[in-house]
Parts: structure tokens; sequence; C-alpha cells
């Protein structure tokens, strides 16, 4: 318990609060950009505890949040199939599609199946030669190495009835697309301490200096967020716009040089649909040439089919920042984690479902962060 207690300790929170009040002169808005920073914010109540100038704007930094619809709806097709054992994790099963998520086609007898490691997946393809196992590989760049692994593995060792439904997306392309929008707020960012842990630092001082924002990494406790909180209005009050490594007990400015090769030896950069925001240039990956006949997509013949968003969930401007949860008027009533219209309702890192689980339920916009 030693991290859990030691980054977690009320009185060191309490210095670094008044230290960021001593601080803070004018107001700021920082995002934090991933989903397990904002359910940690949410959880610890950090927003109502920071000075009323601060303002923390929530990104789309949930790995199921912005898996867009039709990928969704991919999976679903996927998984219905006679001869398919689908895999994926336990958060995704409650994902709602177009008419349907994966626990309806697993009780329509679908053969659908939670897994701890893509690797389970694999192992399920070796026990299972008459049949075709699918795993489905989301997220940012965190879960990516796992899962170029995992194809890399099935190449190596012949095993042909694999195959991965890919929805990998990169966060520096999405800090840029939030930036460039007519409507952003975001003057700051806290980046993802986990994303860093494979990727490094080094991608973003170009985005600092192009967008005059500061970026702080950082973790996921609550002393952490603070620290980051606290480096991040020092350069905003001093003017300043650069790259700080709030979090090297884990984040190194070379990341992990032997997950990037496994990454560019079996993926490459492609356009991707984020859920609700739509398609940003070179925001993904998909496996690379050489691991074709492992994608899914190809394997299964859905690449072409196409869906429409709910005109009722908002979840799309939450994940921007441009509104908080409550703010959307389906938010606790037609859309609740048991009956949810989006994503951000149902992942474990997603705003709307941190709103909902620590009673956020109608908090005015204007004092959110008071």
């Amino acid at each position: 318990m030693k991290y859990l207690d030691e980054f977690s300790d009320p009185e060191l929170a309490k210095r670094l609060l008044e230290r960021i009040r001593a601080t803070t002169d004018r107001r700021w808005a920082i995002m934090e950009v991933c989903g397990g920073q904002t359910h940690s914010i949410i959880r610890h109540g950090i927003d109502q505890l920071l000075p009323d100038r601060i303002e923390m704007i929530h990104g789309p930094g949930c790995p199921v949040c912005v898996t867009p619809l039709e990928v969704i709806d991919k999976a679903l097709e996927i998984a219905a199939r006679p001869g398919v054992i689908f895999c994926s994790f336990g958060d995704m099963l409650r994902v709602p599609g177009s008419k349907k998520d994966l626990f309806r086609v697993k009780s329509e007898g679908g053969d659908v199946r939670v897994v701890y490691s893509p690797l389970d997946a694999l192992e399920l393809a070796r026990a299972n030669p008459d049949r075709q196992v699918v795993f489905f590989g989301i997220g940012f760049e965190t879960t990516a190495p796992a899962n170029a692994m995992t194809v890399y593995q099935a190449r190596r060792l012949g095993i042909e009835n694999f195959s991965l439904l890919v929805s990998h997306v990169l966060v520096p392309p999405a800090i840029a697309a939030i930036m460039e929008s007519p409507q952003c707020r975001v003057q700051a960012f806290l980046l993802a301490g986990h994303v860093c842990s494979v990727m490094g630092t080094q991608e973003y001082p170009p985005l600092a200096q192009r967008y005059e924002v500061p970026m702080v990494v950082t973790g996921f406790e609550p002393l952490d967020i603070l620290e980051g909180i606290r480096r991040t209005v020092a350069q905003l009050e001093s003017g300043r716009h650069e790259v700080e490594n709030a979090y090297p007990r884990a984040v190194s400015e070379e990341g992990n040089p032997a997950a990037k090769a496994m990454l560019a030896d079996v993926f490459e950069v492609t356009d991707r649909a984020w859920r609700g925001i739509g398609v940003i240039p070179d925001s993904g990956w998909r496996l690379s040439p050489r691991y074709r006949d492992y994608d899914a997509e190809y394997r299964f013949s859905v690449g072409d089919l196409r869906t429409a968003e709910s005109a009722v969930c908002r979840s799309g401007e939450v994940l921007q920042g441009l509104i908080k949860p409550h703010e959307c008027a389906a938010f606790g009533t037609q859309c609740t984690p048991r009956n949810p219209l989006g994503a951000t309702m149902v992942s474990s890192e997603g705003a709307c479902a941190a709103y909902y689980l620590y009673r956020r339920l109608d908090q005015p916009a204007e004092v959110a962060h008071a």
C-alpha cells in the first residue's frame, strides 16, 4: 500500500492546493486528456477543491468512448456470424451500436467472450483451429503494443484463424484537432502518463510551441494530478508553453524503444474516425500491409459498413470538452449506465459515467470547478 498511501496523502494535497491558489491570478481552462485522470479528478473532488479560476475540461481520452459507432457495428456483424469466437475486454460488451450491443449478440447465440489479454484470444485460436477467432483491438498508444505483439506472434507461429478488429487512435493528432477547433477554450493540457510511458514525450514539444500551450505529463493519483496542475498553472501565469514531465517514475523522454519498434513493424498510420467527433487525419493505426491478412475488417468484408450517430446523445461534445456531462438533456434520464445512449456513459473511463457514479447530476456548469 506504500505508493497508494504516498500519492493520496491529504496533507501533501492540501499543501499543493495552497501553492496552486497562491500562484493563480487569472482564469485558466486546463484539459486532462486521459479518461482515467477524469475519473480520479471527479472521484476525489479535485475540480471542486481548485481555485474557482481554474476549470478542468474533460478531453477525449477514454478509448472505449472514442471508438466510432461504425466500428462497434462491424464488431456486432462479425460476432454474430457462425463459426466465430469474438473476444473483447469486458468494457466493450455494453457499448451500444446502432441497434444492439455485444451482450445482445451473445444472448442471441453469438460466441462472445471476455478475455484479459489479446494473447488469451490467440490461445483460443490455437485451441480451436476450425473456428475464426477475432480480438477487438481498441485504445490509444497504451494498449496497442500488446495487440501488435499478438498479431506478430500469430504470424510467427502460423496461426491463420486469428484476426484483429483494429480501432487504435493517437493522442497528438487529437490535441491538434482540439486546438484547431473554432470552439476551443483549452489553454493547457495534462498529458496521460501511461501513453507517454510507451511513446515518450518527444511528439509533444512541437505541439506546445505551435499552439502556445503548456503540456505537463502526469499520472493518475490525486497528488500526481495536483502536481501536474501546479506546474501547468505556473507555466500559464508566467507565459511559458513547454512540455514538463511530472511523472518521471514511469515516463522517460524516449519512452519504450522495444514497444515502439513493435508498433512500427505491425501498424501504419491512417485517418481515423472518433466517435462523436468525426475523422481526424493521421490519428490512428491500422495493420501494415505485411500483416493485412490478420485484419478482421478485410477478412470479414465489413469495411464498407456505415452508420449514423444518435441525434439525442451529445457525447461528441463531451469528448471535445464543449459541455459537461450533466449539460446534456438526456443525462441521468434517457441515458444511464443501465440504458446508455453513448459510450461515455458505459466506459469505466467515460466522463458521463464518472459524473453519474459520483453524483454530479445537476451541478451548474459555472460552479462545477468552484
